[in-house]
């Protein structure tokens, strides 16, 4: 049995949601200059090159790289040989929030209450998600994720018959009306299967996904790639402002579903998709 004390992972997720709210990815950053190299409209290129730029100035200044600094999603995968000592999981991830929020100058964006709207301060609390898996390993995913995108997600249970042309024709659906919303070029995270509540979040786990890995499985990823080029052919393009790069990935996750059902949720992340893995 491996000990974890919870000051460790407070600090551990602090140092996490500021390196996430100020350094872009270097996956994303990849793509976006892969997409400043190809495009062909003239304010597209202009959009793309202020877009990298202001990733550049971020980790240069320690500042965000967006003024919406979103709701802190966390994906837990929590060794079953692990103790964790001197509290608990959850309050020490909160914690770590308060702290790394406070300490990184960023907006804090958490209401109380859906209906009473009155600002925790400090944003928290955290959307957790925690699985127990075999080892003694604490492995922890932050994503922070703003409204813009968040907004522009939607889910579907559609029925069985519907079939991978009923899925396509959703995702391509929520791409359209979403826009220029989600501050494109986006990555689109799918989640097929399960329930509702496993559809959305398979849809999230998606955009955790790197820029340019595909699904293990062919066909999924023959998909993937067929969806990505009927997307950028809409001509929604950087900030909704026309050009050929809408999207720079679709990831597609799956799970078993029942006979009756097919689950479908897309969800989309920006083109500062923030996220950062950190293991104790």
């Amino acid at each position: 049995m491996r000990q974890v004390h919870v000051e460790n992972i407070s600090k551990a997720i602090a140092e996490a949601v500021i390196e996430a709210n100020t350094n872009l990815p270097g996956d994303i950053k990849d793509a976006l200059q892969g997409a400043l190299e190809r495009e062909s409209l003239a304010s597209a290129s202009n959009c793309l090159q202020i877009i990298l730029e202001n990733a550049q100035i971020a980790v240069c200044e320690k500042v965000a790289l967006c003024q919406d600094t979103g709701l802190v999603a966390v994906n837990i995968e929590l060794g079953q040989e692990v103790h964790i000592v001197g509290g608990e999981l959850e309050g020490a991830v909160n914690q770590g929030i308060r702290d790394g929020y406070q300490r990184g100058y960023l907006r804090k964006s958490v209401v109380n209450d859906p209906f009473d709207r009155i600002n925790t301060g400090d944003n928290t609390p955290a959307i957790i998600h925690i699985h127990l898996v075999a080892g003694d390993g604490l492995h922890m995913t932050v994503f922070p994720k703003g409204a813009g995108s968040e907004n522009m997600g939607q889910l579907a249970m559609l029925k069985p018959s519907a079939g991978m042309e009923g899925v396509k024709k959703f995702i391509l659906k929520v791409v359209r009306e979403a826009g220029g919303n989600p501050c494109p070029p986006i990555i689109v995270g799918v989640g097929v299967g399960g329930n509702m509540e496993k559809a959305a979040l398979l849809a999230k786990q998606a955009l955790f996904r790197e820029v340019g890995q595909k699904s293990s499985r062919p066909e999924l990823a023959a998909i993937e790639e067929e969806m990505l080029v009927q997307i950028n052919a809409m001509g929604i393009g950087v900030q909704g402002l026309g050009g050929d790069t809408t999207a720079l990935a679709v990831n597609i996750e799956t799970y078993p579903t029942h006979i009756a059902c097919l689950p479908v949720a897309v969800s989309l992340g920006c083109h500062c998709t923030r996220r950062v893995t950190v293991d104790l």
